[in-house]
């Protein structure tokens, strides 16, 4: 049986009403995006398998997202079949990071973060994932001994800073988390923001999502420090500060390797040893100055 791409797919689904043309959308770099008008209205299609080796199953995804849209924070899902996600299209504009280092974006977006840990439990249906960096990185590693990657000398020292990192965050409050906030998962209508992708969704620390929000985008010191303070709606003290900044240093290693793996098994168009190299650059800043902290 011939193999059918990612366009074929997407215009072969079932709820269209006709012929349908799907205009590729970039972004994408766990699977592959479409624009499709039918029925006078724009829908997104997601087209994308399990990815074991990132931990993405779709049946969570698409639990997620239905429970996100329950919660108001995310586009309805209009139809689902293996491999295909249909989505409402949100009319607006795609943040960039820039736009989270924003001061006037700021009270929003941790607002929207709070609702995120706090009302999707509310609204989610069957068994959840649990997102936990640690063993994540761990199972990385394996892949990566599997695979025979070109950074495997790094291995052992990552891994013995990730278990430091590990016991800097000790006990954590357990909520659902995003586990993926890049400024690009964030779109601003104009009257509000909205909250996409939920490949990585599960019950986390907020600490991790408030963390990769940071490092994601490059924040400083300082405004780091204010999105946790509005957080927390209190003061950041000593304790806090460390476990976020151990957190956040784990979201950078967890991008760096999740990177390292995409080397090996993804197909997808994407410089992913670019991306590698950028990522590790920065987590070795923010391990550095964790070490300067204790």
């Amino acid at each position: 049986m011939p193999s059918t791409s990612p366009i074929e797919r997407a215009a072969s689904l079932a709820c269209w009403s006709g012929r349908v043309d799907p205009v590729p959308l970039d972004g994408g770099i766990t699977n592959t995006n479409f624009v499709v008008e039918d029925r006078g209205r724009r829908f997104v299609v997601r087209i994308g398998e399990d990815i074991p080796v990132h931990q993405i199953m779709r049946a969570n995804e698409l639990a997620a997202s239905r429970a996100a849209h329950a919660a108001g924070l995310s586009p309805a899902v209009v139809h689902a079949e293996p491999g295909a996600l249909v989505l409402d299209f949100i009319e607006g504009r795609t943040f960039a990071p820039e736009d989270v280092r924003s001061v006037s974006n700021r009270a929003a977006l941790v607002d929207l973060v709070r609702r995120c840990h706090r009302d999707i439990p509310k609204h989610f249906r069957g068994p959840a994932a649990m997102f936990w960096v640690f063993h994540v990185l761990r199972d990385y590693s394996h892949a990566l001994k599997e695979g025979r990657s070109s950074h495997l000398r790094l291995l052992p020292q990552l891994l013995a800073e990730a278990e430091q990192l590990e016991m800097l965050v000790g006990p954590v409050e357990i909520v659902f988390g995003h586990n993926d906030l890049l400024a690009g998962n964030f779109i601003d209508d104009g009257k509000r923001l909205w909250l996409i992708d939920w490949d990585y969704a599960g019950f986390n620390s907020p600490l991790f999502d408030l963390g990769g929000l940071a490092s994601n985008s490059e924040l400083d010191v300082a405004a780091s420090e204010d999105i946790l303070g509005l957080y927390y709606d209190r003061p950041v003290d000593d304790d806090l500060r460390l476990r976020a900044a151990a957190m956040t240093a784990a979201s950078l290693l967890r991008e760096t390797m999740w990177s390292m793996v995409s080397e090996i098994h993804s197909a997808l168009s994407f410089d992913y040893a670019a991306y590698t190299a950028e990522n590790l650059k920065r987590y070795e800043a923010a391990h550095a100055a964790i070490r300067d902290m204790t």
